[in-house]
């Protein structure tokens, strides 16, 4: 009897609400009392086992994970998540503060019945246009919050079983990576290597094929419930102006679960360039932007002619204008928000590859300075003005000081204090500040710099 009784497995109990003076718990079966259990703890050590089981078995299927998303803890973790990364409602209007209100669990315990039940339908995707720089809109698709929070779960039970095969030069979207680790890994390669072909996949999230992603996706999933759940997301279509679109093509930008169905999609470019063409040069990929680092012109013109081949093969299509083979020893290249460039260097005279930037960057970073401090935000209290703009300096500072940034880094802040003097001028009656008024608001503000005072040479900008 003791040892049935040692044998029996743990039952899950219910959800709790989120209350800090609470902790979640589970009901052991064995002792039929309250024990505390944290569910990202819980949930984290169903993806660690997922993820070893995978890399003991490149080419195992998994068969049985719906039941794994339907859990509790990840149901939990996967609307924390959600609820950390914000956003707005879908089409149906429903926000989160709104199921907030509502109540957590009771959303969650609904969830999980229609999921069981096998009744859930996704609706479709609300479409909004998002500004370019260059004048341009992407689209973008918002799904509701409860479509959000099943793909978030889905994606936490599904990800460690394709990261466990997935190839070192892709960054993007993936635990542990970032397009920061890339751009470096961009730079280390060219310390050696001249030549670099440019790709740019035209509208990849948008033609994305379905039925040659669910037959990627089945090679590692057999558990068709997964791949009926994903199928309905890529055709609940899309809400525009009004009125429903099908989607007989790619997946919304926007959706929780879309980057992982990115790097499923092109982790076969991964594949065929790892086991044929490594050869010819060095890979790295962030989503659906990537470059192919190579030493000769050569190698560097083969390179993009298997490009076009395998990129063909999976039904996309190479941008004829951004795809192109570049000579660093001429020519500088984009990638991710950095421009690259070999230049001499100061110390040593050889050429070097240098990193820092781009037009396209500052471009847009000055529009969202010059948005902040327009006119038609006068009325906005210096504090929460200040507020937003250290947001965006912080972000901005902490993803662009890898590169040799310094320079762009110190434009902005001159930029930036020749906007905060108009701004605040604009707000005095006699629309004149003097210059040691300026000074005295600003080391006072608590603004933030991209550059600060006090590293190297640069000294604080005066108007």
């Amino acid at each position: 009897m003791e040892a049935a009784s040692r044998q029996t497995r743990r039952r899950e109990g219910p959800l709790l609400p989120s209350c800090p003076a609470r902790r979640d718990v589970t009901v052991h079966a064995r002792e039929s009392q309250l024990h505390p259990i944290d569910p990202i703890e819980s949930s984290r050590h169903l993806q660690r086992r997922l993820f070893l089981a995978a890399k003991r078995n490149r080419n195992r299927r998994f068969h049985a994970l719906y039941d794994r998303l339907v859990r509790p803890d990840i149901l939990w973790r996967a609307w924390r998540e959600v609820r950390a990364n914000a956003g707005a409602p879908g089409v149906d209007g429903v926000s989160i503060e709104s199921i907030e209100r509502s109540g957590v669990e009771m959303f969650l315990a609904e969830l999980a019945v229609d999921l069981k039940a096998k009744v859930y339908r996704p609706q479709p995707v609300l479409r909004v246009e998002i500004p370019k720089p260059d004048g341009r809109s992407r689209p973008l698709g918002i799904p509701t919050v409860r479509d959000r929070v099943v793909q978030q779960a889905c994606r936490l039970v599904l990800e460690p079983t394709f990261e466990a095969s997935f190839s070192e030069s892709s960054y993007g979207f993936r635990p542990r990576r970032s397009a920061t680790q890339a751009v470096t890994r961009v730079k280390s390669v060219l310390v050696r290597d001249w030549w670099v072909v440019e790709v740019d996949i035209e509208s990849f999230f948008d033609t994305l094929d379905h039925e040659l992603l669910l037959d990627l996706l089945f090679r590692r999933v057999s558990d068709r419930r997964v791949l009926k759940l994903i199928r309905l997301w890529l055709q609940a279509g899309v809400f525009v102006d009004g009125r429903r679109e099908s989607t007989i093509r790619g997946t919304p930008q926007g959706g929780v679960i879309s980057p992982l169905l990115a790097n499923v999609y092109l982790h076969m470019l991964d594949r065929i360039w790892e086991t044929r063409h490594a050869g010819l040069g060095q890979l790295v990929r962030y989503a659906d932007d990537f470059v192919i680092v190579c030493r000769r012109r050569e190698d560097a013109k083969q390179a993009l002619e298997v490009v076009r081949r395998v990129v063909r093969s999976l039904k996309l299509k190479l941008h004829p204008e951004k795809t192109r083979v570049v000579d660093l020893g001429r020519d500088g290249f984009d990638f991710l928000g950095f421009h690259v460039h070999k230049l001499s260097s100061k110390r040593t005279g050889r050429l070097l590859p240098y990193m820092w930037p781009s037009r396209k960057a500052m471009s847009h970073v000055r529009a969202v300075l010059h948005e902040q401090t327009s006119r038609t935000r006068l009325h906005v209290e210096l504090p929460e003005l200040v507020a937003g703009l250290n947001r965006i300096i912080r972000g901005w500072r902490a993803y662009f000081r890898v590169g040799n940034s310094t320079k762009k880094l110190a434009d902005l802040d001159r930029y930036l204090r020749s906007r905060l003097w108009r701004f605040l001028s604009r707000r005095r009656s006699r629309g004149y500040l003097k210059p040691s008024a300026f000074v005295a608001w600003l080391a006072g503000s608590g603004l933030d710099a991209f550059y600060p005072p006090g590293r190297g040479r640069l000294q604080p900008c005066t108007p």
